[in-house]
């Protein structure tokens, strides 16, 4: 069965191409290491909640724009090893390659499919 990783993340909003270049970038590699379609989302009616919400999941800023992204992979067993593998892969270096967003409020997190049409 396949399995999915989920993001929601603040973007600047004057990043959004930098972003785009940078999932583009990145895209082929993840397919490298094994996923099988990756999507990313950029925020156009996100609202603001009271108790919960993405932006404030986030800590979304006014000049930042809520992003949501998925990718699937074939199994959590080919996650859980290429995920190994990728941490070590010199072009995930945020020196090298930085993220035009901030990852320590990004949330992400693995999840098992239960249905889909």
């Amino acid at each position: 069965m396949n399995y999915v990783d989920g993001f929601v993340l603040a973007v600047p909003t004057a990043n959004r191409e930098a972003y785009q270049r940078y999932s583009e970038k990145f895209a082929p590699v993840f397919k490298e290491f094994g996923v099988i379609n990756m999507v990313e989302c950029w925020g156009s009616d996100v609202p603001q909640g009271k108790l919960t919400s993405f932006p404030l999941a986030v800590q979304c800023k006014e000049d930042e724009t809520v992003v949501f992204s998925w990718m699937t992979w074939p199994s959590k067993e080919v996650r859980d090893a290429a995920w190994a593998v990728m941490m070590t892969d010199p072009r995930f270096d945020h020196e090298v390659n930085p993220m035009p967003f901030d990852g320590k409020r990004m949330i992400y997190g693995g999840f098992e499919k239960l249905v889909e049409i």
